[in-house]
C-alpha cells in the first residue's frame, strides 16, 4: 500500500534531481547533461550580480512576508469568530460562503480582476459615483499589485484555511471552558486563555511551513496577474525564473536560480524549526 507513494516521490521527486546537475554547466540539449561544458559556479555568479536580482528578491521576501502577516492570520481570526456563532444555520451559511472562492479556479479569479478592476469596470463606476473619483487601471498600476495579490489570496482561501483551525478547536477538551467560567472568565477571556493556546501547536506546525515556503511565491498567480509594467512589484524569483528557462531557453541559468532558491528555503525552514524547538515544544522534527 506504501509502494505508489515511494514510487512517486522516487520518480517525480527525486529522479529529476540528477538534472540539477545543468545548473553547473553551459547546457545544450544537443549535448545532454554529460556532453554540457562544465562551468562551475558561473550561472549563480550570473544570478548575484544580475541588475535585478535585488528587485526579485525584494518583491519575493515582501510577498511573502505580507502573506504571512496579512493571510496567515486571517483563517484564525475566522475560525475564532466562527467557533463563537451559536446559531447552527447562520454558522454553516457563513462557512460554504467563505469556502466556495477556494475552489474556484486561479485563471478565473484574475479574469473577474481584470473585468471588476478594469478603467470601465465595476469598481471605478462605483467610486466614480459614489466619491466621484477618476478611473484607475488597477491592475496596470504598480503600486496596487501587491495590494490586490494579497488581497484576492485572502478572500479565495481565508474560509478553507480555516478548516484546520477549527478542526484544531474542536479538539480542546470542554472541561478547559468549564473551569474558565467559574473562575469568572468571559468569553474574551476563554478565548485568550484556553482556544488560542490549544491552537497554538497547529498555529506553531502552520507558521514553520509557512516560513520554510518564504522564498516560493505563488508564481501562477503572478503569472496570470503581472505584465511588464507591473514588475517592479510584481517580479519574483519564479516569474523571473520562467521567463529566463522557458521563454528564453537558458536552462542552465534558470536551474542555477532554482536550486538559488531552495537551498534558502531549506535554511528557513531549518531556522524556523529550531527556532520553535528553543521557545515551544511544537516543532516538525
Amino acid at each position: 500500500m506504501l509502494s505508489p507513494a515511494v514510487l512517486y516521490y522516487l520518480i517525480f521527486h527525486y529522479g529529476p534531481m540528477y538534472g540539477m546537475q545543468i545548473a553547473f554547466k553551459d547546457y545544450a540539449i544537443h549535448l545532454g547533461f554529460w556532453g554540457s561544458p562544465w562551468v562551475g559556479l558561473d550561472n549563480f555568479k550570473d544570478f548575484l550580480t544580475n541588475f535585478y536580482f535585488f528587485r526579485i528578491i525584494r518583491n519575493t521576501i515582501l510577498l511573502s512576508l505580507y502573506s504571512l502577516v496579512f493571510a496567515f492570520p486571517a483563517g484564525i481570526i475566522l475560525a475564532l469568530l466562527l467557533n463563537e456563532i451559536r446559531s447552527s444555520w447562520f454558522k454553516k451559511t457563513v462557512q460554504t460562503i467563505t469556502y466556495m472562492p477556494h475552489f474556484i479556479s486561479l485563471v478565473v479569479v484574475v479574469g473577474i480582476m481584470f473585468d471588476f478592476l478594469a478603467r470601465d469596470g465595476l469598481v471605478n463606476n462605483v467610486l466614480g459615483a459614489v466619491f466621484g473619483t477618476d478611473p484607475v487601471a488597477f491592475m496596470r498600476e504598480s503600486g496596487w499589485f501587491r495590494s490586490l495579490y494579497i488581497g484576492s489570496g485572502i478572500w479565495q482561501n481565508i474560509g478553507w484555511s480555516s478548516i484546520i483551525f477549527l478542526a484544531s478547536i474542536a479538539t480542546i477538551n470542554p472541561a478547559l471552558y468549564e473551569a474558565a467560567k467559574i473562575d469568572g472568565a468571559n468569553r474574551w477571556r476563554q478565548t485568550w486563555h484556553v482556544t488560542l493556546p490549544g491552537m497554538a501547536p497547529t498555529i506553531i506546525i502552520l507558521l514553520i511551513l509557512n516560513i520554510g515556503q518564504l522564498m516560493t511565491v505563488g508564481n501562477e498567480k503572478i503569472l496570470l496577474m503581472y505584465n511588464p509594467i507591473t514588475y517592479e512589484t510584481a517580479d519574483v524569483i519564479g516569474t523571473y525564473t520562467y521567463r529566463k528557462g522557458i521563454l528564453e531557453t537558458n536552462y542552465s541559468y534558470a536551474a542555477a536560480v532554482g536550486m538559488f532558491n531552495a537551498v534558502i528555503s531549506f535554511t528557513l525552514l531549518i531556522a524556523a524549526n529550531s527556532l520553535s524547538r528553543r521557545m515551544s515544544e511544537t516543532r516538525l522534527w
